[in-house]
């Protein structure tokens, strides 16, 4: 891709403030206590000090020392507004409290107003997230309780991420590396792309962003400890959900270092994409898109998608670092030391940071032990 087509610096200036507003002239020199200080309640509009608040706090994580990607910022400055808004004209508040006065009474208020909207418990789950961040700004801990104080069961609120279906396109019979090179013979850029989310396991716009030949680079430059050095060469990904936040991924298979020589191969310069030149990203993506649904690579036709490349490389990941079948594929569990460790890994692929991310591509326990009750045989 061009470079032309990147943001201006203008613009990304101008996209980084909706997320994270430059700390403003006023405040130098001042500690968040000591602005807030300035605004005290009743004498500053509760919606002021709200933004103020989300100015000085909203990049960062509820429960961990890091920052939050771009969407998350969004979405929750966003609820935040909206809340605050709904707290007058639809739960009834005629004088708006001040955040730092925010109560169990406006909470319990809201949570009762979501669930006469119908609103599912997971998303209610995510709201009282937003307000506790909101809460822990303020160092007011324990102000947003768990569901449960709220009504809501934990059969209805929890999140059952764990992969029930293999969604690799093995689990199809799918002659996977004959499908890529006729892609490729259609369409040179798509088919790299899709190499490369056969063998590193990475996203669709991770694929097509990857410049081959400035995105390779020594184990040194990784900044991994040397404990954990598998390659002489890493791909250093991009990752296309968390807000950029870069990961690492050895070249240490034929396969991997294959797949790179071919994206150098397509891309025309030292600095290109793997993505069409001509194309801009949003372009690059449609394409991407277009080129599956033609080929047949969507639920409906061939009962995959491309992010099933992903699948394919975290499952087989799982099963070369335990030497047993993965719980998606029906596998019985390995040493609980020795899974662990292997989920750690397959979550650190995938480019996330908490072992039960693997979950959503490997399946869990509770999975197996389903599959027991309902069919006694097991595999047999």
């Amino acid at each position: 891709m061009p470079t032309h087509t990147q943001p201006s610096r203008a613009r990304r200036a101008a996209m980084s403030l909706v997320h994270q507003p430059r700390r403003r002239q006023d405040w130098n020199g001042l500690s968040a206590a000591e602005i807030l200080a300035r605004n005290p309640p009743g004498k500053t509009a509760p919606l002021v000090v709200l933004a103020i608040l989300i100015d000085l706090f909203n990049k960062q994580h509820a429960a961990r020392h890091k920052e939050v990607s771009f969407k998350t910022r969004q979405e929750r400055a966003n609820f935040l507004r909206r809340f605050y808004r709904d707290l007058k004209h639809k739960a009834g508040f005629a004088t708006l409290p001040d955040p730092r006065n925010l109560g169990q009474r406006h909470i319990q208020a809201m949570v009762t107003l979501w669930q006469r909207e119908g609103l599912a418990p997971a998303t209610i789950q995510t709201y009282l997230s937003f307000l506790r961040a909101l809460a822990q700004w303020l160092g007011k801990h324990g102000l947003v309780r768990k569901p449960q104080h709220y009504g809501l069961t934990r059969d209805e609120f929890e999140r059952h991420a764990a992969s029930g279906q293999d969604k690799s396109w093995a689990a199809r019979r799918i002659d996977i590396d004959a499908l890529i090179d006729k892609i490729g013979a259609y369409d040179q850029h798509i088919g790299a792309a899709l190499k490369l989310m056969r063998t590193l396991g990475i996203r669709r716009k991770e694929a097509i962003m990857f410049r081959p030949h400035q995105c390779v680079v020594p184990f040194e430059a990784t900044g991994l400890s040397p404990q954990k050095r598998k390659a002489d060469t890493y791909a250093r990904i991009k990752n296309g959900s968390k807000g950029g936040r870069e990961r690492f991924i050895a070249l240490d298979t034929p396969e991997r270092l294959a797949a790179i020589e071919h994206a150098r191969q397509v891309a025309a310069t030292q600095d290109a994409h793997i993505g069409n030149p001509a194309h801009e990203l949003k372009q690059a993506m449609r394409r991407f898109d277009y080129v599956m649904e033609k080929f047949g690579i969507t639920k409906k036709q061939l009962g995959v998608t491309a992010h099933g490349l992903r699948h394919e490389v975290l499952i087989n990941q799982f099963e070369t670092l335990t030497g047993a079948a993965a719980p998606v594929r029906g596998g019985t569990k390995p040493p609980a030391t020795l899974d662990r460790r292997a989920r750690q890994e397959v979550a650190e692929l995938a480019g996330h940071s908490r072992k039960r991310a693997s979950t959503a591509y490997l399946g869990g326990v509770q999975m197996r032990q389903h599959r027991r009750k309902s069919d006694p045989a097991g595999d047999a």
